[in-house]
């Protein structure tokens, strides 16, 4: 006899033999999202109250939830009630208006109505002919957002003379825009070195300063490029963490004089562990004496650049072969929304092509567009154009503009505070919206010391669920990091987290 599944997660009900199954049936189609609506919108209504970090343990969720899928329906309800109940205690809260860790996750009505309308076409948007709109709106809306970063016209996938020699496309992730470009820069590198087929691969040679993104070491690897090849460039306070153009020049050539191909230089602004930025023309400049693949990683703090105050950021970039940045992280479009923008997209194109029979077709064979997927290392894609297209459409420039603005002003008021107490220090300049501090080591506190003391006051401060601050390592000392930016964020918020900060302390010290 078999054993009965007594498990009340596991909701179990007879098939309603008298009913087909409709998973788009439009009454349900209704019903659902308008209490999935309404979840959202009471979630971001209660967000604050919540602990921006849970308080759960690695397995929590299969225990309050069953372990194996159930065999008949359950209400939809019953589903909702245990996303209430199981799922949202187990977040940690990006949307929270206490949360300042890492970078922001930034979100917006116009955003979330795009990816649940991108949801519900499904498109599966590899060629233009398979989504003639989604391929066209990503377009727009790079193009849009390239003349809000005002690049050049060699980056646009259509200018006013018709299309471009650039272009873009809509990514997941910064990994992927990184990926993709050392891939083209690789195979352009062979080409030039007369390599035979990938032969010449172990003479290749990349390059970027030591605080850039660890995913660049990671897709480095990934593109086949030796280890020992990668350069990790070291950079200090006299260049407050940027990558010094001399330096590259000195390691560059002395690849050159050991036989190396210099292939690829990637350049940040705005670093992940403290906001450093790299001087784009500069390397630019080094790069295009050894006939390098410059890249651009901005994926937080391109976002900046749509206002003329931050622009000079990207000065010298029509100099470079590609610039990515992440709407996702700081221009109010959800998760995920990579742009990358190339200056020539068939170097891109050629490098990435799948031209499979099924997938032939007469507009891609007349050449007048670029298939996205020639652009992606996978072929299926997500209509992510919508969403971005939705956000620039409904708020425009001066509201996304005044967002930036006013996040910048909250962290050089949180600055303003930290300076304002001589037990804390500000470590490196802030460009942006993250500061960089930390307890400083005075009278008998060591500088050892002061590390332990930082680590124990973030940890006690991430304790109270009032607030969530994340850590990095700068010139071989602790620093805690404060990123302004979350959607929901006001200044009370900002003031308020500072107040914690210092009663935290003062109880650590007393």
């Amino acid at each position: 006899m078999g054993s009965i599944d007594t498990n009340p997660t596991a909701f179990s009900a007879f098939p309603d033999d008298d009913k087909s199954f409709q998973p788009l049936n439009t009454d349900d189609v209704r019903a659902y999202l308008h209490k999935a609506v309404d979840f959202i919108s009471d979630y971001y209504t209660n967000v604050e109250s919540m602990p921006v970090l849970p308080n759960v343990k690695p397995g929590y969720l299969q225990d309050q939830l069953s372990a194996s899928p159930p065999t008949y329906s359950a209400p939809f309800d019953v589903t909702m009630k245990e996303i209430r109940n199981s799922v949202v205690p187990g977040m940690t809260h990006w949307a929270s208006p206490n949360f300042f860790a890492f970078f922001p996750s930034t979100n917006s009505a116009a955003a979330i109505a795009g990816d649940l309308i991108a949801s519900a076409m499904n498109t599966v948007g590899f060629t233009w002919q398979a989504a003639p709109a989604a391929t066209e709106m990503e377009v727009l809306a790079l193009d849009w957002l390239a003349q809000l970063l005002r690049l050049p016209t060699t980056f646009m996938n259509r200018t006013s003379s018709g299309r471009g020699t650039g272009g873009g496309v809509i990514l997941g992730t910064t990994s992927e825009a990184m990926l993709v470009t050392l891939v083209a820069a690789r195979d352009a590198a062979l080409r030039r070195s007369g390599s035979v087929g990938v032969s010449g691969l172990p003479k290749l040679a990349v390059y970027a300063a030591d605080q850039t993104h660890s995913t660049f070491f990671k897709a480095c690897r990934l593109a086949g490029f030796d280890p020992a090849n990668i350069r990790s460039i070291p950079t200090g306070p006299e260049t407050d963490y940027g990558l010094d153009p001399v330096r590259l020049l000195e390691i560059m050539q002395a690849d050159v004089d050991a036989g190396l191909v210099p292939t690829y230089v990637c350049a940040t602004v705005g670093t992940t562990s403290s906001n450093a930025v790299d001087p784009v023309g500069a390397v630019a400049d080094v790069a295009a004496m050894f006939n390098a693949w410059v890249h651009v990683d901005a994926a937080y703090a391109g976002s900046a650049c749509i206002c003329p105050e931050f622009r000079h950021h990207l000065d010298g970039v029509e100099r470079v072969d590609s610039i990515s940045m992440s709407p996702h992280k700081w221009l109010m479009t959800c998760l995920d929304c990579t742009c990358l923008y190339v200056r020539d997209a068939h170097r891109l194109s050629d490098a990435l092509e799948t031209n499979p029979e099924y997938l032939k077709n007469d507009v891609t064979d007349s050449g007048e567009v670029t298939d996205l997927k020639d652009m992606q290392v996978g072929v299926g894609r997500r209509f992510r154009g919508l969403k971005l297209w939705m956000v620039m459409r409904t708020y425009g420039t001066a509201k996304l503009q005044e967002h930036i603005r006013s996040d910048v002003a909250m962290a050089k008021m949180f600055e303003d505070l930290v300076r304002a107490d001589d037990r804390f220090e500000i470590v490196v300049p802030r460009n942006f919206a993250l500061v960089c501090f930390r307890i400083k080591a005075s009278g008998v506190m060591t500088e050892d010391d002061a590390d332990e003391a930082n680590r124990v006051l973030m940890e006690n401060l991430n304790k109270t669920g009032k607030a969530y601050l994340a850590h990095t390592v700068v010139g071989d000392r602790f620093v805690l990091r404060f990123a302004v930016g979350s959607s929901l964020q006001e200044e009370r918020h900002v003031r308020s987290a500072w107040e914690l900060i210092k009663k935290t302390t003062s109880e650590m010290m007393d």
